[in-house]
């Protein structure tokens, strides 16, 4: 007579926040050069032999959705449709005994070549970033011509089933946020769920100006003027956007406010990056190695050990907002979204 598999115990910091949300980057590389992220002439990439493995990767989340808790996996980067191995990657972990829900985040660039294998691998949902609708701005932003393989990875996902596919924008004062109307209203146009996120600093240029970035107050007064927003309940405290139905329909329109009303104590997420650091927030100033340990024969309980010890040191919050934030040493290529 088989037994149900007792759940692990969760994966709990000093705070009592249990996280069940896993960010796994997949690479540090990328095929856009964004002028708020990384320098015209890109960044130093991690050799290829620090990176995680598609074996090594799998096993660090079968440990983390066994062991400890984890029920959802968004998969990032860099660029994560750079990864040759991606589909068969998503394969192997909507394989998992405990397979966890799996989402992605890209920029679109190679989603419409991809999109059907990657669902039919067993990919669930996709989080596209793209600040402007404009071909002139997008090169100007970016510093690539791409903006139509975008729209054509965003129709793609849709016909895939990628479903819902989720649109990010990062507002910033004098570049494009003269586009935050119209981006709801081509959203809604062609059934994205639109969410606008404050700027962040985690540019490796330490260029980040609080002044530039526009809040998400500042979002909400701007889309009212246009339309009748009617604020979703929020079912669970840890999601990182606040919703609003939209002129009394089925369409959402979505804010994170990282910078002004952070969502910290309520965290649910905990970050791997592609060279199997294992970081507690987006912000952090120290990371834990898994990849030693896993290339040092250490077992899986050894390493679900090290993972609960490097959770229960989480701080309270990132601190953006305050007079003595440091910004991790890290670019977010580096440390994964």
């Amino acid at each position: 007579m088989s037994h149900p598999i007792a759940p692990p115990a969760p994966l709990l910091d000093r705070f009592g926040r249990a996280h069940t949300d896993l960010r796994v980057s997949l690479t540090d590389r990328c095929n856009l050069r964004c002028t708020y992220c990384m320098p015209a002439e890109g960044l130093p990439w991690l050799p290829a032999g620090e990176l995680l493995t598609r074996a090594e990767t799998t096993r660090l989340v079968r440990i983390a959705v066994d062991r400890l808790g984890i029920r959802t996996v968004r998969l990032t980067g860099g660029e994560p449709l750079l990864r040759p191995d991606l589909p068969a990657l998503i394969a192997d972990l909507a394989g998992l005994d405990r397979a966890p829900e799996l989402s992605l985040t890209t920029n679109g660039i190679r989603l419409a070549a991809l999109a059907p294998a990657l669902r039919a691998a067993g990919l669930r949902r996709v989080n596209v970033s793209l600040d402007t609708l404009r071909p002139e701005r997008f090169a100007l932003l970016t510093r690539r011509d791409r903006i139509e393989d975008v729209f054509a990875g965003l129709r793609a996902a849709r016909a895939a089933g990628l479903a819902p596919v989720k649109v990010n924008t990062v507002p910033v004062r004098g570049i494009n946020d003269d586009e935050i109307v119209p981006m709801l209203e081509w959203a809604i146009e062609h059934g994205y769920r639109l969410r606008f996120i404050e700027q962040m600093p985690l540019d490796p240029q330490g260029a980040w100006d609080r002044d530039l970035m526009v809040t998400a107050a500042e979002v909400l007064e701007r889309l009212a003027a246009r339309f009748t927003l009617t604020a979703v309940p929020r079912d669970d405290a840890s999601a990182p956007a606040e919703e609003w139905h939209v002129d009394g329909g089925a369409a959402t329109v979505g804010v994170i406010a990282s910078v002004t009303r952070p969502f910290c104590g309520a965290c649910d997420r905990v970050r791997l990056t592609s060279d199997g650091q294992l970081r507690t927030c987006l912000f952090a100033r120290d990371e834990s190695d898994l990849r030693t340990l896993l290339r040092s024969g250490a077992d899986d309980a050894e390493i679900a050990s090290a993972w609960r010890i490097a959770l229960f040191g989480k701080g309270p919050g990132h601190g953006i907002d305050t007079p003595g934030f440091l910004a991790p040493d890290r670019p977010m290529s580096a440390i994964g979204g």
